[in-house]
């Protein structure tokens, strides 16, 4: 089979595969659409923590069933799904705590194991969600989005509440709009004035803030002098992750929503003076996946917007590159097979 190996940082070649063979409690998927994410852009940076070389990236991800034994979900040949790339032990103590997402032994498809740039995936039944009454472009951008709605349940946010996300990028855009869903005042924070265009124009916001000198003056402003009570950070930006703690109200919340391989340092008085609470959120679980799912079938989310670029699977290694720059202004790129 076809498949787009990343051999080392900067280097994406072409292999033809063997067919993968399914194991027990697995399902092969016909893959037909593959959303690129910040993880694989960091990946083949050669940035991205827990990464090893050469590696098969993609993990956003939907297709149809071509093989899959009797199983108690009722999933069945030529059944549209999206994936779940979080592949968990079931037994460990987050997994017996419904944290999934968390699991000791995680092992993410496109990460910690070969991804999707293939045609034939085999992956655990578990890690299934039946799609019906959405496109596959829909289908593969659930799992961003669930990112999203994972770290707003995180928030437990109040109807009302000033809510600041930090990063306008997919996951930001899905925590934005999640939130504004939860009846929070959300104000959208970015470096790129076109970035927090498309955060009003897709994600609803009520205010946007361009970072740097003027940010906490602005803040201020638009909190009655409050500051926001969530600040969700999404960058994965270690200078921007520290800088955050500046903006979170008394008593506030900081959610980091956003992964950097280095060391997180903040001032402490400053941290224990407002009581703050630092929570992280990290990838989603299968509620949140049913949620989003929801929301897209009934269109309570702009899901055609949110992918700007396309591609064919045979066009990728034209196209990847220039995906990296800031002037192709890709917000979410999608492969085709």
């Amino acid at each position: 089979m076809k498949s787009i190996v990343c051999e080392k940082p900067y280097k994406l070649k072409f292999a033809d595969l063997p067919l993968p063979k399914k194991k027990k409690g697995e399902a092969l998927i016909r893959l037909k659409r593959i959303g690129i994410c910040g993880t694989d852009m960091h990946a083949y940076k050669g940035n991205q923590p827990y990464f090893t070389y050469p590696r098969i990236l993609g993990h956003e991800l939907s297709g149809f069933i071509l093989d899959i034994e009797k199983n108690k979900v009722g999933l069945e040949v030529g059944d549209q799904v999206a994936v779940i790339p979080y592949v968990h032990c079931g037994a460990c103590i987050a997994c017996r705590n419904g944290k999934t997402n968390c699991c000791t032994a995680l092992s993410v498809i496109g990460v910690h194991q070969d991804g999707g740039m293939c045609e034939v995936l085999s992956v655990p039944i578990q890690n299934l969600v039946k799609a019906e009454g959405i496109t596959l472009d829909q289908a593969a951008i659930i799992e961003p989005l669930a990112i999203g709605a994972h770290a707003v349940k995180r928030s437990a946010i109040i109807e009302g509440e000033n809510v600041l996300v930090i990063g306008a990028g997919p996951i930001g855009l899905g925590v934005m709009a999640f939130a504004k869903q939860q009846g929070a005042r959300v104000l959208a924070m970015d470096i790129n004035e076109e970035r927090l265009e498309f955060c009003e124009k897709w994600a609803k916001v009520d205010a946007t803030i361009r970072a740097g000198k003027e940010s906490i003056p602005l803040l201020k402003e638009q909190t009655s002098g409050n500051f926001p009570t969530i600040v969700f950070d999404a960058t994965g930006n270690v200078h921007s992750m520290e800088g955050a703690f500046q903006y979170v109200a008394h008593g506030g919340k900081l959610i980091y929503v956003g992964l950097v391989e280095n060391e997180i340092r903040f001032f402490d008085p400053d941290f224990h003076k407002k009581e703050l609470t630092l929570l992280a959120s990290r990838n989603a679980t299968t509620d949140d996946f049913s949620y989003v799912l929801g929301k897209i079938q009934t269109d309570a989310i702009n899901s055609s917007d949110y992918i700007t670029h396309h591609s064919s699977f045979d066009d990728v290694l034209n196209k990847f590159d220039h995906w990296l720059l800031p002037d192709s202004k890709v917000i979410k790129a999608m492969i085709e097979l």
